[in-house]
């Protein structure tokens, strides 16, 4: 029996091939500090975990779900945009609950395009959004972010063929891998470039907590007719520490989210009941865990600028995620310099380009470590002799 077509034309599992080797670097027994990997490294909050804990000895979340997802939770989501974003959300239609927002970033070329169409795309951005392209075998194009534009596409560079013919268009921010932020002035564009081309929008707002020097991340349902154009996609894998559990959701245009319900309806029956309960309090609790969280973050996004640049590593501090995108030194392609990296001072890096053409001359390293761990990771590269202080 062979695989079919639509799979073998699948791209790469690029986070797969560096988990690969880093863990053969381990075990080796060497002692890498791993600045490559997007996993939370703190634990889920504990009024979460008893939530669930309580939830599960009730012998009615033992049964399936609705289809759709319980009611407090979706309840609980639209109460959180109406708190965090002052969004007013009906949980009925324009909610959609998801096992974690990668699932729903991948089904929606599924829900929302036909073979053929065209699907724009952020590059650098998630290596997983080519993903949904291959299995629902749509073509598509990409949209340069460049840091003289503050990693935001350029609307003006698209042709009008390609705002003819797109269906769909993703965004990330606070952007994953450049730590970039987008303003409401942007989306607002978006909108309008929505609006004028018959495009929907799909706004993956994974790090949507995670705002430095004070400014919140801007939500892209606070742009005036965003619900008309498009949809946001919220996870709690980064805002709680649940990476592992599996849960988010989407809210906005309610077209969109009853395509993804559709979907889901023959693909699931939603997801565990005592999960979406501690989903719910999740959101619907005290958000001191996020301030702390997000301190947390900002202070080892510090200790790796302060460090970077006392070697002569010339960095912005992003503004954004819990990432940083570090330029690499000249005569280095970016695969390559994450290999001598990990080969000669045991840290490792995720390369620019496995997140698009135009992550080429890029690193991007993950503040999911200690800051001793950072001071000691800069303290390795510098012995390395490629920076000049």
């Amino acid at each position: 029996m062979e695989i079919s077509n639509r799979l073998t034309k699948l791209p790469s599992q690029f986070f797969a091939t560096l988990v690969k080797k880093v863990a053969v670097a381990v075990s080796e027994g060497r002692d890498v500090i791993n600045l490559g990997q997007g996993n939370p490294d703190q634990p889920t909050p504990k009024h979460i975990v008893q939530a669930l804990q309580k939830a599960v000895e009730n012998p009615d979340t033992h049964k399936y779900s609705p289809f759709r997802g319980t009611d407090e939770f979706k309840q609980a989501a639209a109460d959180f945009y109406k708190r965090e974003y002052n969004v007013d959300l009906d949980p009925d239609s324009e909610i959609a609950v998801l096992f974690g927002t990668k699932i729903g970033l991948v089904e929606l070329p599924l829900a929302l395009m036909n073979e053929g169409d065209l699907f724009l795309l952020p590059d650098p951005g998630y290596p997983d959004y080519l993903s949904g392209a291959g299995i629902a075998n749509v073509t598509y194009d990409t949209m340069p972010l460049h840091s003289e534009h503050g990693f935001l596409p350029d609307y003006k560079e698209l042709t009008d063929k390609q705002k003819e013919k797109a269906k769909l268009l993703y965004l990330n921010y606070p952007n994953n891998p450049t730590g970039a932020t987008a303003s409401l002035a942007f989306f607002d564009e978006t909108v309008q470039l929505a609006k004028c081309n018959n495009i929907g929008i799909v706004h993956d707002f994974a790090y949507g907590a995670i705002g430095f020097d004070g400014d919140k991340p801007v939500s892209f349902m606070q742009a005036e007719g965003a619900k008309e154009v498009g949809i946001e996609l919220y996870t709690l894998s980064k805002t709680y520490n649940m990476a592992g559990w599996r849960v988010g959701f989407a809210v906005g245009n309610a077209k969109m989210i009853e395509a993804i319900n559709l979907l889901q309806d023959h693909l699931f029956v939603s997801i565990f009941p005592a999960l979406q309960h501690a989903a719910a309090t999740a959101l619907s609790s005290s958000q001191e865990c996020v301030d702390e969280l997000v301190n947390l973050y900002e202070g080892r996004r510090n200790t790796l600028i302060n460090e970077c640049n006392r070697i002569g590593w010339k960095v912005n501090a992003p503004k954004g995620s819990f990432f940083a995108w570090l330029p690499i030194p000249e005569g280095f392609q970016s695969e390559e310099f994450a290999d001598y990296l990990l080969a000669k001072a045991d840290v490792a890096v995720a390369a620019g380009n496995g997140f698009g053409t135009f992550g080429e001359g890029y690193v991007r390293i993950g503040l999911l470590v200690d800051e001793g761990r950072i001071i000691e990771a800069i303290s390795r590269i510098e012995k390395l002799n490629i920076f000049k202080p």
